[in-house]
């Protein structure tokens, strides 16, 4: 039979955890928004990113009312936070925690990775109307400028003023038809 963890102990392997994934966990902070207050118990503000470890031993149930548990999660799904959850109802070991926040910290990589793709989906596609309104109301977009010719090649085509230019005209085309009339 695997090891039951404390409070304390569990938040120290949490915080592990979430620090060796790139968040700077901040224990025991005062969480006040969405019109819930408690003490979370590892928080980085930053990334919105953070746990909670519900035990009798520090009277967590009362600091977190069901009622405020299911607001924090409606915040959760809109993708406003992420917030690792874990109730000593059920006796959990140091493998089990870690398994579990693992397999949360791999959710929420998902949920951001997949945020910014939307993201830069979602700016392309402004671009794009922006580009498209602007080629209603006549506007143009900016144009790369063109390379410049060589000195020779530009100053080959110039004539010298007063004189004719060496081409000569092209003379008219003789139709097909007139061509075998005066060939009779």
């Amino acid at each position: 039979m695997s090891e039951t963890l404390s409070e304390f102990d569990g938040c120290d392997l949490l915080a592990k955890l979430f620090r060796a994934r790139g968040y700077a966990i901040k224990r025991n902070q005062l969480f006040r928004e969405y019109g819930v207050e408690f003490h979370v118990d590892g928080w980085d503000p930053q990334a919105r990113v953070g746990f909670e470890f519900l035990t009798s031993e520090d009277e967590d149930h009362d600091d977190l009312s069901l009622e405020e548990y299911k607001t924090l999660c409606d915040a959760q799904r809109r993708g406003e936070l992420a917030l690792f959850i874990i109730d000593e109802v059920e006796p959990v070991s140091a493998r089990d925690l870690a398994a579990e926040a693992h397999e949360f910290l791999d959710e929420v990589a998902a949920a951001v990775k997949a945020r910014l793709g939307r993201a830069a989906k979602s700016k392309a596609a402004a671009g794009r109307k922006a580009a498209k309104a602007a080629r209603k109301v006549g506007v143009k977009p900016a144009k790369k400028t063109a390379k410049k010719r060589p000195a020779k090649a530009a100053a080959a085509k110039k004539t010298p003023v007063g004189k004719k230019s060496a081409r000569k005209a092209a003379a008219p085309k003789k139709s097909p038809k007139k061509a075998r009339r005066t060939a009779r």
